[in-house]
């Protein structure tokens, strides 16, 4: 079994990489292989829209586009689980997110009849780190970002899943940035109860993807 693992924060060590990184555990534990990358890492941008992957007689399900983001795309197609986690930047997931889900997303759909032309099936696993209370995430963010889950679920013809965690802490020491819109007493305090339940909830994942 194999699983592959995308960071889309710009951070290696916060707490979407610490999320993935229980993700990955949970993979391991059930018999899988990992990957884990950090797409910031890589040299790519979204859909250039070249139509490349449409030609008449073109293998399918093949971006052809020069650049890092394409032999990924064709290793998550020959994984058993697919696990992407994005931290929420103005009310949605980085560019580096987007980039992935335009590029698979559009190998996979079919501009004769909008079928799919994947015909494996590769789960899908979704973690969101975001500074918003939930309150905030589920009047303004949750539509979306179900929107985006169901994208990949469509293109990987597999199960979805989806994490959230809510209220992070950005920084260790509040008073060494502008943040005063913020309590530092209150982040840590979510930080140390809520977190370590999010981190559990990643390393579930990672199991019941495989599952």
């Amino acid at each position: 079994m194999k699983t592959i693992i995308l960071n889309a924060s710009p951070r290696k060590n916060n707490n979407t990489a610490q999320l993935l990184r229980e993700a990955e555990r949970g993979a391991q534990s059930a018999g899988s292989e990992t990957e884990f990358v950090n797409l910031y890492d890589l040299q790519f941008t979204g859909c250039r829209s070249c139509l490349a992957c449409k030609r008449a007689g073109a293998e399918r399900c093949r971006c052809f586009w020069p650049d890092d983001l394409s032999p990924l795309i064709e290793k998550i197609f020959q994984a058993d689980a697919l696990i992407i986690g994005s931290p929420i930047y103005f009310s949605d997931t980085t560019s580096q997110f987007h980039a992935v889900m335009e590029r698979l997303g559009f190998t996979t759909l079919s501009y004769d009849d909008y079928s799919n032309y994947f015909t494996g099936t590769v789960n899908f696993g979704m973690i969101l780190t975001m500074n918003a209370p939930q309150m905030i995430y589920d009047q303004m963010y949750a539509a979306r970002m179900e929107e985006q889950k169901n994208i990949f679920a469509r293109s990987l013809n597999g199960r979805a899943e989806l994490l959230t965690s809510f209220d992070t802490l950005q920084v260790a020491d509040y008073s060494k940035y502008s943040m005063g819109g913020f309590s530092e007493e209150h982040k840590k305090s979510v930080h140390e109860n809520q977190f370590p339940q999010d981190l559990k909830k990643a390393f579930e994942m990672g199991v019941s993807l495989l599952k």
